[in-house]
């Protein structure tokens, strides 16, 4: 990463309220450069996005999470995790905390294992397939799970249902407001806003909600 790019994700991330250690610093460095270098010939994201904007539309979108999961005996479920958004971003910044991402494209599924061997990360596990085929078996392993692409709420939280139990937070990261509106009310039931988090991004000011979901006991 250029010092102009790797700077502007130190500023990006102190307007978060977050201080990345060094070491998170070069492994989101390292992450930055080989998605660029990859990107030429894999579509993990749009060829055409300048690097400032993937900065913030994507590691620093992700690090927004990092005040909800920096916690004792935190795992995260990245639900269709594409090109590691947000959970690989988050791994390079928090080592304390275990990570599984999902994800049933090959070819993003290389480059996501190729990343965490060249960054030697160790608390992170990429599985290459749908979450459907883990729903009885995963049920309870997590304590967050989050997806920041695969479907609008009222569809992500009906497919991960079988994995949650009422000690799981389901971690929505949203646009706007509008998707909660029919969350207590899905067919399935017993789903809960819990805490709802608002802030804007560094430098385009976008609008962020990051909304922590919960089961009802009993459900």
């Amino acid at each position: 990463m250029a010092r102009d790019n790797q700077e502007l994700l130190i500023r990006g991330a102190r307007t978060l309220g977050l201080q990345l250690e060094e070491e998170a610093q070069e492994k989101l460095s390292a992450y930055f450069k080989e998605l660029c270098k990859w990107r030429r010939r894999v579509n993990l994201i749009a060829r055409e996005t300048p690097e400032p904007q993937i900065i913030e539309n994507h590691f620093l979108d992700s690090l927004t999470l990092v005040p909800l999961l920096n916690q004792p005996g935190a795992h995260l479920l990245d639900v269709g995790t594409g090109a590691g958004f947000p959970g690989l971003v988050l791994a390079c910044a928090l080592p304390a905390v275990r990570f599984t991402l999902v994800e049933p494209r090959q070819k993003r599924v290389s480059f996501l294992r190729h990343v965490i061997r060249t960054l030697g990360l160790e608390h992170i596990e990429v599985v290459q397939d749908r979450i459907e085929a883990h729903s009885s078996q995963w049920q309870g392993r997590f304590t967050h799970i989050t997806s920041r692409a695969v479907a609008e709420p009222t569809n992500f939280l009906p497919l991960i249902g079988p994995l949650v139990t009422p000690e799981t937070r389901v971690l929505l990261m949203l646009a706007n407001e509008a998707p909660l509106a029919g969350i207590e009310s899905l067919s399935d039931g017993g789903w809960q806003v819990r805490a709802e988090h608002h802030l804007r991004l560094p430098f385009s000011k976008a609008p962020r909600l990051l909304a922590e979901i919960g089961r009802v006991d009993g459900t």
